[in-house]
């Protein structure tokens, strides 16, 4: 048995993966609220309690930084140790951040878990591009050896933001005025969207109706709410912030793709592109993916897709630990 494990601030979902077969094929899988325990052994040890069964190995993706087998949670007070972990199940075990858990799920994901923005031209084996805004913005990128996908982390979230249009380079001046450095992550994620709707509000370009001020008034985390309103076109401002979000997502999507010259296809994954599909699918999100001058043909051959499996960090973690070679010393 594999045992595979997703932990975020809110939830921490684990399951039981069999190895007979050459996908993993799952057997169980709960559910957790990550603040109701102390630390993921404790998760752990609830999960197999009443099962007789020997653990192979484990995989755990995390939301956070990992160094050394070791990652500290960004939203719980859990110290995650890959060694702690192994000495409790008996079997090695492998940390890796979540990111580079969905990386992972790339190459193996069925249709069902994808929508297809741009069917494109891939090349067998190029190279795979995975760009997700989340509450930040992850990137990684996988490159193909022999009959393999190998995973690459990236910080690319944190380059600075490179405006496409008059409008972006507006936004731009606007946000260093705030913050000095502008990182596409500021203007491309969760909590980037915040920001992308100040602006549009304080430069006048949009009224914000009254009603929608009072209920953001009422509301600690903006997103979601100027998502909600946005998604069900309620308010023209929301409307346009989505937008522009899905305009500079379509142009760091293309930057990631001629960089590491994703032939094989860009993915998007992460909690929003599933959020907001009705923008993407717009002709202006494929028309600013492609607007890159002499390669705007390469980009047109480029597939582009969503992922739509909001557990495919999990799935990630499970084909990072059919992988042996991922569990040599």
């Amino acid at each position: 048995m594999l045992l595979a494990g997703d932990i975020g601030g809110t939830k921490t979902v684990v399951a039981l993966y069999s190895q007979e077969s050459e996908l993993p094929a799952i057997i169980k899988k709960s559910h957790f609220a990550s603040q109701n325990y102390a630390s993921l052994e404790e998760v752990i040890a609830k999960f197999l309690a009443s099962e007789a069964i020997t653990v192979a190995r484990a995989s755990f993706g995390i939301a956070g930084p990992v160094v050394e087998g070791v990652a500290r949670t960004t939203n719980l007070p859990w110290v995650v140790d890959a060694q702690a972990t192994s000495a409790q199940i008996q079997a090695p075990v492998r940390v890796l951040n979540d990111l580079a858990a969905i990386a992972h799920a790339i190459p193996f994901l069925p249709s069902s878990d994808k929508e297809t923005l741009n069917a494109g031209k891939p090349a067998a084996r190029g190279n795979l591009a995975v760009v997700a805004p989340g509450t930040g913005l992850g990137e990684a990128f996988l490159t193909s050896s022999g009959n393999r996908y190998h995973v690459h982390a990236s910080e690319g979230g944190h380059a600075s933001f490179s405006p496409a249009n008059r409008l972006q380079a507006e936004l731009l001046v606007f946000l260093q005025e705030r913050f000095g450095h502008v990182s596409f992550e500021r203007v491309c994620s969760g909590s980037g969207i915040p920001n992308l709707y100040s602006f549009l509000k304080e430069t006048q370009k949009y009224p914000e109706p009254a009603w929608l001020a009072e209920l953001l008034a009422q509301t600690d985390d903006p997103t979601p709410l100027i998502v909600k309103i946005g998604v069900e076109s309620r308010a023209e401002i929301s409307v346009a912030t989505l937008d522009l979000f899905a305009e500079i997502l379509a142009n760091e999507a293309a930057n990631m793709a001629l960089k590491i010259l994703a032939t094989g296809g860009v993915y998007l994954a992460g909690g929003m592109p599933g959020r907001i599909l009705s923008f993407l699918r717009k002709p202006q999100f494929l028309q600013s993916f492609m607007h890159k001058g002499r390669f705007s043909e390469m980009l047109k051959n480029m597939p582009v897709q969503v992922v739509i499996n909001p557990e495919s960090a999990l799935f990630g973690a499970a084909c990072h630990g059919f992988e042996p070679e991922n569990f040599d010393d």
